[in-house]
């Protein structure tokens, strides 16, 4: 289950995948909720030209709410991605991707979460106004590729974590 802010990569692209529309001539987009598969995504990532990651990260001297957005080729030290107990970080099966050359080029967009020991499928106000402005930096990179977007549905992220598949 993805609880609280844990799950901001994964409501953030369900969230945007029903908000707006995207056309472009040169790009198809597609939306992957990777949740907790981690290793199990590499042969799906690996089918792809081009890759842009939603996933909490911690950095030092970071702030809940904190976004970043940088290349993975370049991940700045002060950054590591989280996971939860329960799966295989991004981190490592993007650097697994790397190994054997399958990684195609990929941007994070990752955000500082507030660490919730409690479950429950409210995220903290910082990672909800975070995820606004991770929405916003995805949004601009897809325009410097060409990508257009047009509103479909206006929808918040809160009201997609709370309708989210709850599975294990």
């Amino acid at each position: 289950m993805m609880f609280s802010d844990e799950g901001v990569g994964v409501h953030l692209c369900n969230m945007i995948k029903q908000k707006y529309y995207f056309s472009s001539k040169e790009h198809n987009i597609e939306f992957l909720d990777g949740g907790t598969l981690a290793q199990r995504l590499i042969p799906i990532i690996s089918g792809y030209d081009y890759l842009i990651v939603f996933d909490c990260v911690d950095a030092d001297g970071g702030e809940v709410g904190d976004v970043y957005f940088f290349d993975f080729e370049n991940v700045p030290e002060s950054i590591s991605f989280q996971g939860s107990a329960h799966e295989v970080e991004m981190l490592q099966t993007l650097k697994m991707m790397d190994m054997v050359g399958d990684r195609p080029p990929t941007k994070i967009v990752g955000i500082v979460p507030e660490v919730v020991d409690r479950t429950t499928l409210c995220m903290t106000e910082p990672v909800i106004k975070g995820s606004e402005i991770m929405e916003k930096i995805f949004l601009k990179h897809l325009g410097e590729l060409g990508v257009k977007h047009k509103l479909k549905k206006d929808i918040d992220i809160q009201s997609v974590a709370n309708k989210y598949p709850h599975t294990i």
